[in-house]
């Protein structure tokens, strides 16, 4: 079939008018007006709380958080299609305002997965999980990368390489004020995931340790959070005696000689049943507990209908991971607590 020449035109004007239009970006005027600490957050209690909802916690897969020493840059990441679209989001508090998230600067694209960020305790790195590719390995396998801190923003991504990676997988780094690098390790083909450290000396991370059983406990466990002072981590695991569900978060204390006490389940207000969890943070000033928590929520007989599914799919609390925070007291109770047994 022939057109005209300005029929033709007319064709490609609206076409063009089109992909513009599916191209246009969100308008950032949609972004809430943020500011205080936290994302001016209304600050939680004992009782664990959304984090940001709407903002971080938005009914896409999201896990994972880091925070510089000043608060003033929050981390974390988002999944889509089961890990086909991973990675690292920051929104940063400029002249006392948030500013929208956006995709890190040193992200792999489209087809690598990049997350669960971890910042030195002074903030000038930031570690990182990719599966991008590296030497002769492709794009898949999971090795732990960091970027440094320059005047112009974060650094080319560099592979820590050995002895920390390795050609299985090396995930979630955790560290420590003195530059002790905790993370997780399996063996390439392995299901089996172990948590070591690696020290920091003499500006190379020294070879990995593996850790004693308390912190290697239940059938299987990852992605461990450190206290910055190396006084107690958190872990979640699988396979404990007195666990909720698959995968609970553990509280395990560690004393100047080294020893480590036996896990104590974090209970029932962070590990609910059906609900689990993989990724712990505590802030840097130490006042709140962060964590990863696959919960759903309930719908009522009268709201049992098309629409409010739609509503909840497009919500947090849809079942996907989302981000919950709750005072960080609780940890020195429990210290306390098993000290005196």
């Amino acid at each position: 079939m022939k057109l005209s020449l300005s029929l033709l035109s007319l064709v490609m004007l609206v076409a063009t008018a089109c992909n513009q239009a599916v191209e246009t970006k969100p308008n950032d005027t949609q972004f809430p007006h943020l500011s205080g600490p936290y994302l001016g957050q209304l600050l939680p209690d004992s009782i664990p709380q959304l984090f940001a909802p709407g903002v971080v916690s938005t009914g896409m897969f999201t896990r994972d958080v880091a925070i510089t020493p000043d608060g003033k840059e929050i981390y974390f990441c988002v999944s889509i299609g089961n890990y086909t679209y991973a990675t690292i989001l920051c929104t940063k508090e400029v002249n006392g305002e948030w500013l929208p998230p956006e995709i890190v600067s040193f992200s792999g694209g489209p087809g690598v997965m990049d997350f669960e960020p971890a910042l030195s305790v002074d903030g000038s790195r930031l570690f990182f999980l990719s599966n991008r590719p590296h030497g002769d390995e492709p794009v898949g396998d999971q090795d732990i990368w960091v970027v440094d801190r320059t005047p112009e923003g974060w650094s080319t991504p560099q592979n820590l390489g050995a002895p920390v990676n390795t050609d299985g997988g090396e995930f979630f780094p955790s560290l420590t004020s003195n530059g002790t690098l905790y993370f997780t390790r399996n063996k390439k083909g392995s299901g089996l995931n172990q948590i070591y450290r690696s020290k920091w000396e003499d500006g190379a991370f020294q070879e990995p340790e593996l850790l004693p059983e308390q912190v290697n406990c239940g059938t299987n466990r990852f992605n461990a959070f450190v206290a910055p002072d190396e006084s107690y981590m958190i872990v979640p695991a699988t396979g404990m005696a007195d666990a909720f569900d698959g995968a609970d978060y553990y509280l395990v204390f560690r004393d100047l000689k080294d020893r480590w006490t036996e896990p104590v389940n974090l209970g029932e207000k962070v590990n609910l049943d059906n609900a689990r969890g993989w990724s712990p943070y505590v802030s840097p000033d130490g006042r709140f507990f962060f964590f990863m928590a696959t919960r759903t929520n309930e719908i009522e007989q009268a709201h049992w209908s098309y629409n409010h599914l739609i509503e909840l799919n497009n919500s947090p609390g849809n079942g996907n991971a989302d981000i919950y925070w709750v005072d960080a007291g609780f940890i020195e109770k429990m210290k306390e607590k098993v000290a005196g047994d």
